[in-house]
């Protein structure tokens, strides 16, 4: 078949008239199909139900440190959970804090450290006139949610496939006013990227004219391989690792957690960062908190060994996602390459594919997919206030349907990327 644009108009006005046929057919199906968000199936949340009972009434002691996880103390999270933590990164335990079931709520609350109180005895962000953070896009919505929920003016950075344009980085790090900056540096959200040796280097090199800049290293993927071959994982670099050589230990706050590991809202989560860092942190939990929940903690650490079974675990849960890529790239590469339509990521690992549609098109291919039964995620979502330049990004998500809704509503997805094009031709 020919590509769009080498059609007439004629051939496009009969391909628009097949289009709307093919769509009218979808529509009286009364479809109910979501890819909306990466949540795992129900299937991946039943590979943990032995989390459970990993731990009887009386097993409730950390071996290591003898510290009764029924009770107060801990205030760092137990030693058993820390090299849990420190196993998914390659880090040693003493660089981590242990925190509840969400990673996401802990960067909320650096951000809120930030503004509030400041970091290592820098002044507090809102005391500041203005503050900006650089955010590589397209990016993860809830990144981009906290720091507009704080008033934080946000940079678009763009995305390749090695990750944040350095060039830009480094010159925007110049600015004193410049706080922060967002990163999924494996299989990325949406695109499934994994940052090159140079850019993490690059990153760890920085040179931010504010002491109180921090890279948040959102490490979500870490260990969500879809292959079992070394050869088909991305290879991240230890970015603390690369901070200590390059004389910025403080550079970074690295977020884990177990979240799509054992169950999706009860997992545990830490933070990997410096000596410095983690005295200022705890300095701030000794009067928010007493204590996280330590026997999940306990639980977590005794089921996945202290992270010696992780990776046999995320093989199950690959068995389960890899036949739902594999969909997406052949449902894809059938109904949409070779028409000059948009183009998509073949990530590794992760939990997102990205369709990027001609220019124009996202939100008018969003809009057809619901209004045929399809939820998807709402145009600009990976942008910071909901605004993509291109409206031409959009996050797929194929990891909650089975594989028969998934194919359905790929293919329904693509009649509505087509539609959309060919609407876009003709205007």
């Amino acid at each position: 078949m020919k590509s769009y644009s080498e059609m007439s108009k004629e051939e496009l006005m009969q391909e628009k008239q097949s289009l709307e046929q093919a769509y009218a057919d979808y529509q009286k199906m009364d479809l109910s199909l979501n890819m909306a968000r990466g949540k795992p199936a129900p299937a991946q949340l039943d590979l943990a139900n032995d989390l459970l009972t990993a731990v009887s009434a009386d097993e409730l002691v950390d071996e290591i440190s003898g510290l009764d996880t029924r009770n107060y103390g801990g205030l760092d999270g137990i030693p058993e959970a820390k090299e849990l933590i420190a196993s998914m990164v390659d880090a040693k335990a003493d660089q981590v804090i242990v925190f509840g079931n969400s990673s996401l709520n802990t960067m909320y609350d650096q951000v809120a450290r930030g503004m509030l109180t400041g970091y290592c005895g820098e002044t507090p962000w809102c005391k500041l006139p203005e503050v900006k953070w650089i955010c590589p896009v397209p990016g993860y919505d809830r990144h981009f949610a906290v720091t507009e929920h704080f008033g934080i003016r946000m940079i678009n950075v763009p995305m390749s496939e090695d990750g944040p344009d350095m060039d830009m980085v480094e010159e925007l790090v110049k600015d004193p006013a410049v706080k922060g900056m967002w990163n999924v540096p494996k299989y990325s959200n949406p695109q499934g990227y994994v940052y090159s040796e140079e850019v993490t280097r690059r990153i760890a090199n920085l040179k931010p004219a504010a002491k109180d800049f921090r890279v948040f290293w959102d490490n979500a993927y870490c260990v969500h391989h879809l292959y079992a071959e070394d050869e088909k994982r991305g290879h991240l670099l230890n970015i603390l690792d690369l901070c200590e050589k390059a004389g910025n230990p403080d550079l970074v706050f690295e977020f884990v957690s177990t979240s799509k590991v054992s169950y999706a809202g009860g997992g545990i989560a830490g933070i990997v960062t410096s000596e410095n860092n983690k005295k200022d942190i705890l300095a701030s939990m000794t009067v928010q908190t007493i204590g996280y929940d330590k026997v999940n903690q306990l639980r977590h650490a005794r089921f996945f060994d202290n992270g010696a079974l992780v990776d046999q675990h995320m093989m199950k849960h690959a068995s389960i996602l890899r036949p739902k890529f594999e969909l997406v790239e052949d449902k894809f590469s059938k109904n949409l390459a070779g028409l000059g339509v948009g183009s998509w990521t073949k990530p590794l690992g992760g939990y997102f594919v990205t369709y990027t549609t001609l220019p124009g098109c996202a939100t008018r291919t969003i809009q057809l997919a619901k209004e045929a039964g399809v939820v998807m995620t709402g145009a600009g979502a990976p942008f910071p206030y909901h605004k993509d330049p291109e409206d031409s990004t959009i996050r797929v998500s194929p990891s909650y349907p089975s594989l028969e809704e998934l194919g359905q509503a790929l293919d329904v997805f693509a009649v509505c990327v087509k539609l959309a094009a060919v609407e876009k031709l003709l205007a």
